[in-house]
């Protein structure tokens, strides 16, 4: 998957339905501030941690901004990466540099005795994040250049071949 792509989508989910003769593939309403989105999920959706999907759920979704979109309304898109969430957080899909600033510079990374580091399906990440896309859970920064964080949780998502 090419993570640079990936435009994320911050809402609430509000409904989750089955596509009518479909049994594999599923339509995730989210509400957000600027209105409606409908995501279809499919069986390679990647769900952080493979955490069923609810109604009432904080979730970011990602789709690719590179694929055609069909012109409706709400929007449809094809969700790539779900990333279910606290209320009170943010969630940041970046390339990090092993100092761990992104390399848009628009974050650093301190990583605390708490911060989880796990693989997009929960299991932990045991080696140096850096040098990966990130997928970055935090509350609250620095109002330093760049904005730094220790974030609650950090999911490594490994380059494939």
């Amino acid at each position: 998957m090419n993570y640079e792509n990936l435009t994320p989508v911050t809402g609430i989910i509000r409904n989750i339905s089955q596509v009518p003769r479909d049994c594999c593939n599923q339509m995730v309403t989210v509400t957000t501030p600027n209105g409606i989105n409908n995501f279809m999920l499919s069986p390679n959706t990647l769900i952080i941690g493979n955490t069923q999907l609810r109604t009432g759920m904080p979730v970011t979704a990602f789709y690719d901004a590179s694929l055609p979109v069909p012109m409706i309304y709400p929007p449809q898109y094809r969700a790539e990466l779900i990333a279910p969430m606290r209320n009170d957080e943010t969630v940041t899909l970046r390339f990090f540099r092993r100092d761990l600033t992104a390399a848009d510079n628009s974050l650093r990374l301190n990583i605390g005795r708490q911060t989880e580091v796990l693989t997009p399906n929960g299991q932990r990440y045991s080696c140096p994040p850096g040098g990966n896309f990130l997928l970055v859970y935090y509350s609250v920064t620095t109002r330093s250049v760049p904005p730094q964080t220790t974030p609650r949780r950090i999911v490594v998502l490994c380059s494939q071949g």
